[in-house]
């Protein structure tokens, strides 16, 4: 089991001697193998539900739930990838694929088959030997995406994965996360701030308001996407130019400008 609840969620941080809200009343629900994506203001709290699905901090009230089981701390069956590509430097791409499945006890052999089996399914053969500043950015990440699959989680947090890259790498890496996606489907949250990428990779968009963060609005994508077939179509630009496509882009657009301070430009 691998889905993710949201019961009534609220953080709160201190600032300057101050209690302040992050979040306020998130109630949201990932299904299981469903891929969804939170946009919304900075500072809305997108990256806290992350981390706390993650384990990495916790709610000040309510609860999150992965498999029906209350998160306490960081488990093998949540893989996180951050923007920044978070690779051991001193290891190669096949050390660094290998690091999890190595300290949860993974045998050998079964290790080897695994990290051949990533390195060819994102494109990195002939570099299983290089360090990563031996590698473009784009290549970085892909090591950073197979070392989270490879540990074969039930599910993966992504943290604006892509936002360290150029536009040209962006996009190839968003071409090849639907295609890693269909192969190996989990669920997955993933947090970014371009809605295009958020359209286009995700089943269900959840826009949030500006701090204290809430839920203005979730968005439907996947039945537009199974209704008018975007699988059929191989490349970001031609499903950018479907017209259901500006259509959910524009939606959402206009939903983060209204959370917008009225000095925002």
């Amino acid at each position: 089991m691998s889905e993710i609840v949201f019961s009534g969620v609220r953080r709160m941080f201190r600032r300057n001697g101050e209690e302040v809200a992050a979040l306020d009343g998130i109630d949201l629900t990932v299904g299981e193998r469903e891929f969804v994506a939170i946009v919304g203001p900075s500072g809305c709290g997108k990256t806290t539900c992350l981390r706390m699905v993650a384990g990495l901090e916790f709610p000040s009230a309510g609860e999150v739930k992965v498999g029906g089981a209350i998160v306490r701390a960081p488990g093998p069956e949540r893989a996180v990838v951050f923007q920044q590509f978070a690779l051991f430097p001193w290891k190669t791409v096949a050390e660094n694929i290998e690091f999890g499945l190595k300290s949860t006890g993974v045998a050998g052999d079964r290790r080897r088959q695994t990290i051949s089996r990533f390195v060819e399914l994102m494109g990195l053969q002939g570099y299983e030997n290089a360090f990563p500043h031996q590698l473009s950015g784009g290549m970085q990440q892909r090591v950073a995406i197979a070392r989270a699959y490879a540990l074969d989680p039930a599910v993966l947090l992504m943290d604006e994965p892509f936002g360290a890259l150029d536009a040209q790498t962006r996009t190839v890496m968003q071409e090849e996360l639907v295609r890693l996606a269909r192969r190996n489907p989990r669920t997955v949250l993933f947090i970014t701030h371009a809605v295009e990428e958020a359209v286009y990779l995700a089943d269900r968009v959840v826009v949030m308001t500006r701090r204290p963060g809430r839920i203005r609005e979730i968005v439907d994508v996947g039945s537009v996407r199974r209704a008018e077939n975007w699988d059929r179509l191989e490349r970001i630009e031609e499903v950018m130019d479907l017209a259901s496509f500006v259509h959910l882009r524009t939606h959402i657009w206009k939903l983060l400008r209204e959370q917008q301070q009225p000095n925002e430009h």
